[in-house]
Formats: C-alpha cells, sequence, structure tokens
C-alpha cells in the first residue's frame, strides 16, 4: 500500500512552504503510533499555532487526511494525523474507541505540544467514521480539546449498530472484515463481535455495557463541563451510523455546537475531501475550527446550528435546534389489520451497506420497489391518500402500532416509500426491531423510531408504510413458521407520523 512506503521511515520536506513529517509518537503504555505531521510555512521563529489531531478511520492508512492537513496548515494550523493502534503499521490492538485509544488521543497531543510549535490553548480533533468516535470521547477526557469536527461517526455505539435490539448484520460484517485485513483484533472485540453476529443473547448484557464504555454519550457530563465546541456530521442514509443517534445526542450538548446532514451513505459525504476536491463537509469544517481555535469572525456562530440538506434537492435548510426540524408532524392511520408469515424476505429493502445510499446521493435512485406487486402474504401495506402538493420529509417518523405474535421473539422491518403513479415506491426511511420473550398470542405496543430523513415527496404521490421481516440488511429472530398481525385497536389506533416541513 502507499502509505506502508511513506511511514517506512521519518522524512521530512517542504512543498510550497508546508513542511511534512512522519513520525512515531509514543501512546498508552508506550505502544507506537505512526504519524504524519504537517507544519504551516514560517513556523519557526517562536510563534505558536492552533493545532488539530486526526486520528485515522477504521482500516485507513496514516494519510488518508494528507490532503486536509495541507489544506489547515496552508491557513496556519499544525496538524498532527495518526494511525489508531491496532492497524496497519501502528501497533497494538484493535480496541474499538476503548480507554487505550482514548489515551492515545492524549499522548499524540502531549507530542505535539512538546516537539511542534503547538498552541495548548488552541487544540482541536477532528476525524471521519472512527476517528470521528474517538475524538468525541477524546474530547471528553481531556479538557485540552477546544473544537471537534466528528464526521460520520457515533456518539451512541449501541444505537447505531444494534437499534431495535437488531443486529445491523452488513455493518458489522464489513467492520469486522476490514479490521481483520488491516489490523489486528484484541480478543475483547473478537468475543464481542462473535456474541453479535451470533446473536448471543446471554451476553447482550455484557456487549451493551461494552457499547456504551465507547460511546461519547456515556461521557456527556464531562464533555459539557469542558464546553468543547462540536460539530457533528453525517449523512442521511449513513448504513454504519445513522443519523438519529447523533441528532439526539446534539439535543443533549450545553456548549457550542453544529449539527449537519447531507444525503450519501457511511464516509461518503466527506469522499472527495479527502482527495483534496471542494467539499461542503469539510468546508465546514474549517470554518468551525477557524472561529473556535482562531477567533475568525466567519459568521458560523450566528447560522443556525442545525444544516441539512435534502436528498431531493440542492441547497440547505436552517433550523435553530433538532426539535424544530420535525415541529410539525402529519399522522397516517394505519387502520386495517393486517397480518403476515415471517422468515420470507418480500422484496421491500433497505439496500446494501455503502452503495445504495451512494447512489442516491449521487443519481438520487434510492432503493425502489413495486408496492402493488409486493406479496401481501408476506408484507403488509398501508398507504395515504394522493397529495396535492410536494411534502417535504424532514426529520425522524415515527411507527406506533400493536402487534400479535405466534412466537416468543420476532423481528419486523418497516419501511416508508414514496409511491408515485405508477406503484414504484422510493426508500423514504426504514428501521427495524426486535422482540424476545413475548407471550404468543399477546399483543404488545411497539413505538419504532424510523432513521432520520429529508426527502421532498412530489405531488400526485402518497406514502407507504410497509412491514416485513426479513432484510439482508439485518440478522433477524423470527423462528420457522412465525406470524405476525398488526392491528389498530379502537382505544389506541396505529399510525405512522411524518414530520414535515412547514413552508
Amino acid at each position: 500500500m502507499a502509505g506502508t512506503a511513506l511511514t517506512a521511515a521519518p522524512a521530512a520536506h517542504a512543498e510550497d512552504g508546508v513542511s511534512v513529517r512522519f513520525v512515531d509518537i509514543a501512546g498508552d503504555g508506550g505502544t507506537v503510533l505512526k504519524a504524519n505531521v504537517v507544519t504551516p510555512a514560517g513556523s519557526g521563529g517562536g510563534a505558536r499555532h492552533p493545532v488539530i489531531v486526526l486520528p485515522t478511520s477504521w482500516a485507513m492508512p496514516q494519510i488518508e487526511y494528507l490532503a486536509q492537513a495541507r489544506a489547515l496548515a496552508d491557513s496556519g494550523y499544525v496538524v498532527v494525523s495518526y494511525n489508531s493502534r491496532g492497524f496497519w503499521q501502528s501497533g497494538g490492538e484493535i480496541e474499538t474507541a476503548g480507554p487505550k485509544d482514548v489515551a492515545d488521543a492524549s499522548r499524540v497531543i502531549d507530542w505535539a505540544l512538546a516537539h511542534t510549535p503547538a498552541d495548548p490553548a488552541k487544540v482541536g480533533m477532528a476525524g471521519v467514521s472512527y476517528g470521528a468516535g474517538i475524538s468525541l470521547l477524546a474530547a471528553a477526557h481531556d479538557p485540552r480539546v477546544k473544537a471537534v469536527a466528528a464526521l460520520s461517526g457515533w456518539a451512541d455505539l449501541i444505537d447505531s449498530i444494534y437499534s431495535g435490539r437488531t443486529q445491523h448484520l452488513q455493518a458489522a460484517a464489513l467492520l469486522g472484515g476490514a479490521g481483520h485485513l488491516t489490523g489486528r483484533p484484541g480478543p475483547e472485540l473478537r468475543q464481542v463481535l462473535g456474541d453479535f453476529l451470533s446473536s448471543n443473547l446471554a451476553k447482550e448484557e455484557d456487549m451493551i455495557a461494552w457499547g456504551r464504555e465507547r460511546s461519547a454519550v456515556t461521557h456527556l457530563d464531562r464533555l459539557n463541563a469542558n464546553r468543547t465546541a462540536v460539530m457533528l456530521g453525517n449523512a442521511w442514509g449513513d448504513t454504519i451510523f445513522p443519523p438519529n443517534q447523533y441528532a439526539s445526542f446534539f439535543e443533549k450538548l450545553t456548549g457550542p455546537k453544529r449539527l449537519e446532514f447531507r444525503p450519501g451513505d457511511h464516509a461518503t459525504a466527506e469522499a472527495t475531501g479527502l482527495l483534496g476536491l471542494p467539499n461542503d463537509t469539510w468546508t465546514s469544517a474549517h470554518r468551525w475550527f477557524d472561529h473556535h481555535l482562531k477567533g475568525a469572525a466567519n459568521g458560523v456562530d450566528r447560522e443556525q446550528p442545525v444544516q441539512l440538506a435534502s436528498r431531493s434537492a440542492g441547497g440547505y435548510e436552517g433550523y435553530p435546534d433538532w426539535k424544530s426540524v420535525h415541529a410539525h408532524r402529519e399522522r397516517i392511520a394505519l387502520g386495517d389489520t393486517e397480518h403476515v408469515w415471517a422468515n420470507v424476505d418480500s422484496g421491500a429493502s433497505g439496500g446494501i451497506v455503502l452503495l445504495s445510499n451512494l447512489l442516491d446521493q449521487f443519481l438520487r435512485t434510492p432503493p425502489a420497489v413495486s408496492v402493488p406487486l409486493l406479496p401481501r402474504s408476506f408484507a403488509a401495506v398501508w398507504q395515504s391518500e394522493r397529495y396535492d402538493t410536494v411534502r417535504k420529509v424532514r426529520g425522524t417518523p415515527l411507527l406506533h402500532t400493536t402487534v400479535t405474535p405466534t412466537k416468543e421473539s420476532g423481528t419486523l422491518v418497516a419501511y416508508l416509500y414514496d409511491v408515485g403513479p405508477l406503484g414504484v415506491g422510493k426508500l423514504v426511511s426504514n428501521a427495524p426491531y426486535t422482540f424476545h420473550g413475548r407471550t404468543p398470542g399477546r399483543p404488545f405496543t411497539v413505538d419504532l423510531e424510523l432513521f432520520s430523513t429529508a426527502y421532498d415527496v412530489p405531488a400526485g404521490h402518497r406514502l407507504a408504510l410497509v412491514v416485513d421481516t426479513v432484510d439482508p440488511l439485518y440478522i433477524e429472530h423470527n423462528p420457522t413458521g412465525a406470524q405476525l398481525t398488526f392491528s389498530s385497536p379502537a382505544a389506541d389506533p396505529s399510525y405512522v407520523s411524518v414530520p414535515l416541513r412547514e413552508e
């Protein structure tokens, strides 16, 4: 790999006045972290510069951020990027943003303050995916970190890959496979991943505790006490870290904060910026650091802190907070009782991890299905009336229904579709839900948050809610021969609540 040759030995060169060095940094316990340091032109003579620390993404080499590091150095930052422990040439084993990874981040800050012209009062951290998760955790534990840009990351690991008590199979398998190919998973990660993928319910609480320790929301009080300026950026269709958990975390932050959602899948919104191409997400991150570390009066503090880009149209919409996004809701009644057999994929689907929402980002072609042709034995279907005007779905759709199972365990997957005149449904949102320990034949209530989105339903179309029991994205828990009945009791009617933007 290109990164392997570059990191073989420390090097230094100057290009356009910016210097790049490849160095070894002693992380927690002396573990060697392979890193590169980019310093701005004219950084000698005792002048101090704000510093940005960039932990690499999962399975990515240490040159991942080089284009962005050079851009930051060009504007006066010292930038230190390092390969997270357990990956590539860095030492140790993969800890999945555990305590050693958090300690590593502080050791890298120590090194930067001792070996570069970094200003100890102006420390920032940023990263994509794994680097975002580590940055948030490090900021909670190290008050020297004054600003963070966490892009396509997680604040709640459990709510990301185990939402609805359902294993996100393709996401976990992708992460596990990439970890084995490019790094050295530790015994704890191997155990947790094995229990997760094998649906070992006896270890469920252990897995949840493991995930909580690695979630910034668990350490929210510390992050708020530090008054860290936090920017969160993610894609609507992130199939590894869905946007809901970031939105919930954003609402709990009390310091300076910003939330940006765009079309795409995991890390695709930032990808062109890593290649040095113009990129909205990285432009926002630079502005965030310029204001909070350099004191630049660039107006980022006066803009609406929630910025959303619709999947259907260009441009951004600003909101004062997340709850304002879905302040207006429309209920679609789910009045008819529907009965489905489990264990059969109806054809409704959330797509393929990374690929489907990438196509939606660039070609506006989300996963689609012919709603009239869905087999009603395996899929429950409800539809709204046709809309006379455009409906701008913004925020988190909510499903409320009553389920009666024939078995004690089961999985259902809800999909919200935009259905055109020919019956073709384009996926607006979806989410899985799993239950265990229920009494067969006894109804129970399900309240399920579908994944947050921004999608414009054209005039003349309608919305459809589809529920089935199998989706390749998720592990399903339906025993052979299981059936589910969805009803709408008069005392507790079923509905899907759709958040709409008021014009």
